[in-house]
């Protein structure tokens, strides 16, 4: 069955539009990174040109399936070489230098989130890509799943009525595996900007991007509280967000929480009419469901499997194979990081 993945409200494009095939060079191929190259190539979404990764055993392992692939040394190599889109995702710090670099070389740019460690960060790469009128994508990738799909679908549609409260959560069991991930100077922050940035993008996006009146919050490190962001990450958040349209948004997450199971993440939207949700199953970071609610009855929508791993990057990639440029809701990217950085009090 054909699936048509909503961009924004005005938009869609379905999984099975026809494209001819964008050359892209992949800088940072470890596991996520080389997950995305193998989805789009899988896709046929776009031509893997260029491999770019400081770590040699990264650069064998996504040969593997792309063996055409150039091997090169760092990004200002592949920025010489023929291709119209650079996917990024390598360590945060990097992110807003190396879009800025690719966007200033006239290439579209697929990055990994957060786009920037701050909003300041973050402006100067979209205002990068308005220079250069090219296609700026970021890997937001739970907008991209069938169960969230379907609350988009609800939310939009009005039958909620009006929408008071949205409860965001997602706490991770585990940690980040690299120290980078534990400096602020690098990483911007810790589970806030690490998972809360895809839940604030959810409501926001759900909800048209209205804007914000208040944020308050409570961070933690190692069950202490902490004011001094600057200095270590959080590892358990909660964030109060007040927006000007008079909904109330919740924001609870962490990592190596005992949480019990792996991970839980849910965004869960009430209305005068009900509610809708998005949430995980079995603690599962794959697996999600769609739920409406109707008083004390729960009517799911969608249910897993549901192979949605990289199917931001290919949804990108068909924008870019059908001539795409910059395109405005690119200013989402900067509002989200605005409501991160008053989580952090910035």
């Amino acid at each position: 069955m054909q699936t048509d993945l909503v961009l924004d409200k005005n938009t869609t494009l379905s999984e099975n539009t026809p494209i001819q095939l964008p050359r892209l060079g992949f800088l940072g191929v470890g596991w996520i990174g080389r997950n995305r190259m193998e989805v789009i190539a899988h896709n046929q979404a776009g031509k893997v040109v260029y491999i770019a990764d400081p770590v040699q055993v990264n650069s064998e392992e996504a040969l593997k399936t792309a063996d055409n692939a150039i091997v090169v040394n760092d990004l200002k190599e592949m920025l010489t070489g023929d291709v119209d889109g650079i996917v990024i995702a390598t360590p945060s710090a990097l992110h807003a230098e190396q879009t800025i670099a690719a966007l200033e070389a006239g290439k579209a740019v697929f990055c990994q989130k957060p786009l920037g460690r701050n909003k300041e960060e973050t402006k100067r790469v979209v205002e990068a890509a308005r220079e250069a009128d090219k296609l700026l994508g970021v890997d937001l990738s739970y907008r991209y799943t069938k169960a969230m799909q379907e609350v988009y679908r609800v939310v939009q549609s009005g039958e909620l009525g009006e929408i008071y409260g949205v409860e965001l959560t997602f706490h991770n069991a585990y940690g980040p595996d690299k120290p980078w991930f534990y400096d602020p100077k690098l990483s911007g922050g810790g589970c806030v900007i690490d998972l809360g940035v895809h839940l604030v993008d959810l409501a926001l996006w759900c909800l048209n991007f209205p804007e914000v009146e208040k944020v308050t919050s409570s961070l933690f490190s190692k069950g202490k509280r902490i004011t001094a962001t600057d200095v270590i990450v959080e590892d358990y958040a909660n964030s109060s967000i007040n927006l000007q349209t008079g909904t109330h948004v919740q924001l609870t997450c962490s990592w190596n929480l005992p949480a019990g199971q792996e991970a839980i993440i849910s965004a869960v939207f009430y209305g005068t009419n009900g509610g809708v949700a998005f949430k995980n199953t079995n603690g599962s970071f794959y697996d999600f469901v769609a739920e409406r609610y109707y008083g004390t009855q729960t009517h799911t929508m969608c249910f897993p499997p549901d192979d949605w791993s990289g199917r931001a990057g290919v949804a990108w990639a068909n924008r870019l194979a059908a001539g795409e440029t910059f395109s405005p809701e690119a200013e989402e990217f900067v509002k989200v990081a605005e409501v991160l950085d008053r989580i952090y009090g910035k």
